[in-house]
This record gives C-alpha cells, structure tokens and sequence, in this order.
C-alpha cells in the first residue's frame, strides 16, 4: 500500500467520528449521530459501506461538496489511510469511521436520514465457514432500508456475477426498494478516473463489473 504523510491523530481528528474500543469490544451502546452536528451543516449525507482506500469518498468529497459522504471501514488500516488521504486534501464534507457496518446502521445512524447508501465490491467471502461474514444479508437490506429517507436509493456494485445475482433476488423479495436505472460505465480520462481501486484493476483486466440502483419507496 502506497505510504502517505503521516498525520498526527489531532490532525485526523475532524475527518473521523471515533468508535471508542470499549464499544467494539464489549458492545457497549453507542449515541446515535446527528450529521448536522457532525459536519456542522445541514446537506445531504451519502454513506459507504467498506470504503477500503477512499478513492470514491476522496473523489466524491472533491467534486460535491454540497454533499456530506460518511464510510465505515472495518479495517483499521485502511480507514486510516483513507482518512488521511481525506485530510490531506482538506475535505471538510467527509468523515470516516472504523467499525463494524451492520452495528453502526443498526445503532449510530439515525433512520430516515441518509440520502444514498453506497457498497461497491464487497468481498464475496467464497468460503462455507466464512459466509457468516457476508455483508449483504436480509438483515442488512432491512438496515439500509431503516437508515435511508423515502424516496433515497441503495447503489450497489459487484465484479461477482453470483453475488450480483443473490442480491438482485433477495432485494427482489423486498418490496420496500424498486430498481431503478443503473448509472453506465464512464470513460475514465485519467488514472483515478473510477469508483474504487478495485473497479479501476478490474476493469483494466476487462473483468465485468455488475451495477445496480434501487430506490425506498
């Protein structure tokens, strides 16, 4: 993984909200965010699950700042790299977080109150055994649908055909979403041109990737 500066946690501090370590471990509760406190404004928030290295939080955070986009990341050094490559550039409408997702929707994210739920290539855990660490479950679908406000959308991207196809039918059975229009691939004009630095070596392996939208209703 490519070394970035190193910044002190003082200097991190406005791009993430802590999770104390108390909390993870013995799951004690935590207080429900409020996003206008938290980035100090009222805009819409954007929430990525497993943001990996931030590419898409750090592009996003650039090109919309008009918006507030907040990722939880449940690998500690990944979430630091990203919030790094956050406060490097000084983006005042991203904050991160290193926590496991399913408990800050279920606990930390108040409902009704995200506009776009965003998971790109999650880790399809091919595994028998690992399959309790899948994310996408029905238990999941229902907390995005808990955390999204009427009318907010759920964008989905896989380069996994089976996954793809496990979600399109479990959200299929789901009558609170309905899909709607996928985005289409864009041209890239440049390196970091992508959602993710996965989508980025996939598509340059001319692997297919799979998208989908669906909307709370």
């Amino acid at each position: 993984m490519r070394k970035t500066k190193r910044l002190s946690r003082e200097e991190l501090a406005p791009y993430q909200l802590d999770v104390p370590a108390e909390w993870t471990m013995a799951g004690q509760p935590l207080a429900p965010v409020s996003w206008a406190t938290l980035f100090g404004n009222a805009q819409p928030v954007e929430l990525e699950v497993g943001f990996g290295k931030g590419l898409f939080l750090t592009n996003s955070g650039i090109a919309r700042p008009d918006t507030n986009f907040f990722g939880i990341e449940i690998v500690r050094k990944y979430q630091l790299y990203a919030t790094e490559r956050i406060a490097l550039r000084q983006l005042p409408n991203v904050k991160t977080c290193c926590a496991d997702a399913k408990r800050i929707l279920r606990e930390v994210v108040a409902p009704g109150s995200v506009a776009v739920v965003h998971v790109f290539f999650p880790d399809p855990w091919w595994k028998t055994a690992h399959k309790k660490r899948l994310l996408f479950t029905p238990d999941f679908a229902a907390l995005v649908l808990q955390v999204l406000k009427p009318g907010g959308i759920l964008h989905f991207v896989t380069d996994v055909q089976g996954y793809f196809e496990m979600v399109t039918e479990l959200l299929h059975h789901t009558p609170a979403f309905r899909p709607i229009t996928a985005p289409e691939e864009n041209a890239p004009v440049h390196d970091m041109d992508y959602l993710t630095n996965f989508e980025r070596k996939f598509r340059q392996e001319g692997r297919p990737i799979y998208r989908s939208r669906y909307t709370k209703v």
